[in-house]
């Protein structure tokens, strides 16, 4: 119980001490211990990979899951550790309405089977586009979350710890510079200046090779999170094949209806004038010369769109 109090009561004091110094460093009483400058190199990099994968994470989160409902769903059945719910894309809820549609319209009418072929055609689109983000979460979201949560959260750790040692180290050479500057006086708690001095000396010996040791090992974590950026790599062209696949399989799809659709075109319209005449509701392959939809500028019709005839006739005057 004795020891407990001591700790605590020694913690309380380090903690004591680093409010100080860190007081003193921001009205600029007191000196600084600045990092290495390639440390400091490797810290801004490191700041820059976490505030930038934090970003892209946000951004590719929303865009493969837009319902934030959703996302805030899935979180927490991450954080549980059970799976997700399954759940229909919004192109199959439409497909789904179409094809209902369409049987209610009646199949054996030309936008009834129409309507069931589009959505059937939007259901495969949806269960693509599933698979799309299934695979996407898999090759690019995951591990970028991994790295988020697993390497730079222990880099934030250990720069933390660093940070205080870097405050008890700058304590510790205030204290030797007040000790120094006591030599010859009398000590108001009545110990010679000399052992003062030899005790923060000592002190400043040890939080000196903590301070290091420390360093060093962030400057390790460091180096390490720059050598991460290898593996976004190979996961950012995990994410470029799959969202070539996913396009290449929803212009298939697209194409396999359009020929569908077509193979199953109706004629066009008929409309009848002055209950007689029957005119083709189709538009007219090229338009007559005296029309007025002429633009105003005739530099602009190509010699395409107006066709000269030319004749050549051979007169034989003796047989006149």
């Amino acid at each position: 119980m004795d020891f407990n109090v001591k700790k605590l009561v020694k913690d309380a004091g380090a903690a004591l001490s680093r409010v100080v110094q860190l007081t003193e460093e921001t009205l600029g009483t007191s000196e600084k211990t600045e990092l290495d400058a390639h440390l400091e190199h490797l810290a801004e990099r490191a700041n820059a990979n976490k505030t930038w994968t934090e970003k892209i994470l946000r951004n590719m989160e929303a865009v493969l899951t837009p319902n934030p409902g959703n996302r805030i769903e899935d979180f927490f059945f991450e954080k549980i550790d059970k799976k997700r719910p399954s759940r229909l894309s919004n192109l199959e809820y439409v497909g789904t309405d179409m094809i209902e549609a369409g049987n209610d319209f009646g199949p054996g009418i030309a936008y009834g089977s129409a309507l069931i072929k589009v959505g059937q055609c939007q259901q495969k689109l949806g269960q693509i586009e599933r698979d799309f983000i299934g695979t996407a979460a898999n090759c690019y979201i995951q591990p970028l979350r991994k790295f988020l949560e697993g390497e730079m959260k222990t880099v934030t750790k250990e720069m933390a710890i660093l940070e205080t040692k870097r405050l008890d180290l700058d304590a510790c050479k205030n204290r030797v510079r007040k000790a120094r500057s006591m030599l010859g006086q009398q000590s108001e708690s009545g110990v010679s200046p000399e052992v003062l001095l030899d005790q923060a000396e000592r002190e400043l010996r040890v939080m000196q090779s903590e301070f290091d040791r420390q360093a060093e090992i962030v400057k390790l974590l460091l180096e390490g999170v720059s050598s991460s950026q290898a593996g976004h790599l190979r996961c950012l062209h995990e994410f470029v094949e799959a969202q070539t696949r996913h396009y290449a399989q929803c212009h298939a799809v697209m194409q396999d209806l359009q020929r569908e659709l077509a193979g199953a075109r109706q004629p066009s319209p008929l409309l009848r004038v002055n209950s007689e005449e029957v005119i083709e509701l189709t538009p007219s392959p090229t338009l007559p010369v005296n029309s007025s939809v002429y633009p105003q500028n005739s530099s602009s019709i190509t010699t395409e769109s107006t066709a000269y005839v030319t004749a050549t006739f051979d007169t034989d005057t003796s047989q006149v």
